[in-house]
């Protein structure tokens, strides 16, 4: 018997990479229902067809609800009887938001808020809200926006306090191999039409994690979280030029023309580091070293300004972050080995059946 068992899960922008992960974790599970709450009904309606195809038995325990996070009357509609959420709704795209900085405030932060204060509404008991390696020291606008749904659904978990009938907690991880948008399925895409893979700072380094250590950080948060708990998952990073490496070696098993591919440095594009940070300084002076994770308690001071004043900690200047730059650093035969795990790879090396069209090359 697990935790979830019976339970109702409610998955904010369920039809990205995320929610298509939780199904395929949960969905053969003793779960009773899993509500996927998105605004594109195209998305809906492939992963609909998907799970009838592929998973007749079970295809009865997803519901789809058509809605966006800004408008609360369509939370509120997808929360009646709700037990728990994994609020992944978000703009995650740099440029975009770079260029449309409002669109990210309007869905990364009044749009959370919409689900949390939905979610207290309703009695859920948990909540656990995914953020990313850049909202620490943000310097773009999706990484802004995302600190600041970090503040908000922190403050929400502080306010309601530790034995609260809701939990609310975040996640924070870094890269997720070939998630929707990012930057593995494009250079294979780049390579198998015979163009260079292009990089935009070879000593770009960024964490590297699967699809699963994402999903599996967030049920470590959903099981061990407190209010206003912010959980990281300890990650290995790469340089890009290493990425590239290794993914022309993974593809020359296919055909070793792969090997030849050319890379081609383009720069580095609006707001992008060359290192990402995963726990500030200040926030490693108090986190909890959990084994795979950190747990981050929310700061507990209230708004008498005198203990932001008086009472400083000198520790923090003699504490480093931890990024990219300074974690475990894989080699091109590390890369190699992550890489074999995500799954649309596995399929174009005949290494398992395929699940998806051959188009289709995120995770």
């Amino acid at each position: 018997m697990s935790i979830f068992k019976d339970k109702t899960l409610l998955i904010t922008g369920g039809t990205g990479s995320f929610g298509n992960a939780v199904l395929r974790r949960f969905l053969a599970s003793d779960i009773k229902e899993i509500r996927i709450l998105s605004r594109d009904e195209k998305k809906q309606d492939d992963m609909r067809h998907h799970l009838q195809a592929n998973h007749p038995d079970e295809a009865s325990k997803v519901k789809f609800y058509i809605g966006n996070v800004r408008q609360r009357e369509a939370v509120d509609f997808a929360m009646n009887g709700v037990d728990y959420v994994f609020s992944a709704a978000a703009l995650k795209q740099v440029p975009s938001c770079e260029f449309f900085p409002m669109e990210a405030v309007r869905t990364n932060v009044e749009g959370t808020n919409n689900v949390l204060l939905s979610a207290i509404q309703h009695g859920v008991k948990n909540v656990v809200v995914l953020s990313t390696d850049k909202a620490a020291y943000p310097i773009n606008a999706m990484g802004i926006s995302k600190a600041m749904m970090e503040k908000v659904a922190i403050a929400q978990g502080r306010a309601l306090g530790p034995n609260a009938t809701t939990t609310i907690c975040c996640t924070r991880y870094g890269n997720v191999m070939a998630s929707r948008g990012s930057v593995i399925p494009l250079w294979v895409e780049q390579m198998q039409e015979g163009k260079p893979i292009t990089i935009t700072d070879p000593n770009m380094t960024r964490f590297m994690m699967t699809l699963d250590d994402a999903v599996d950080l967030v049920i470590y948060a959903f099981e061990h979280g407190e209010n206003g708990d912010l959980f990281v998952q300890k990650a290995p990073a790469a340089t890009l030029e290493t990425l590239a490496q290794a993914l022309k070696e993974v593809y020359g098993r296919l055909d070793k023309k792969y090997l030849e591919t050319d890379v081609k440095t383009i720069g580095t594009r609006h707001g992008e580091k060359l290192y990402e940070t995963l726990v500030t300084r200040e926030e490693m002076l108090r986190s909890i070293d959990c084994g795979n994770y950190f747990r981050i308690p929310c700061d507990s001071r209230d708004l008498n300004y005198d203990k932001f004043f008086t009472l400083g900690d000198d520790a923090i200047s003699r504490t480093e972050d931890y990024h990219s730059h300074n974690t475990r650093r894989l080699d091109v035969e590390g890369m190699k080995e992550l890489l074999l795990k995500l799954r649309f790879i596995r399929e174009d090396l005949g290494l398992e059946p395929r699940a998806k069209s051959k188009e289709i090359r995120s995770e």
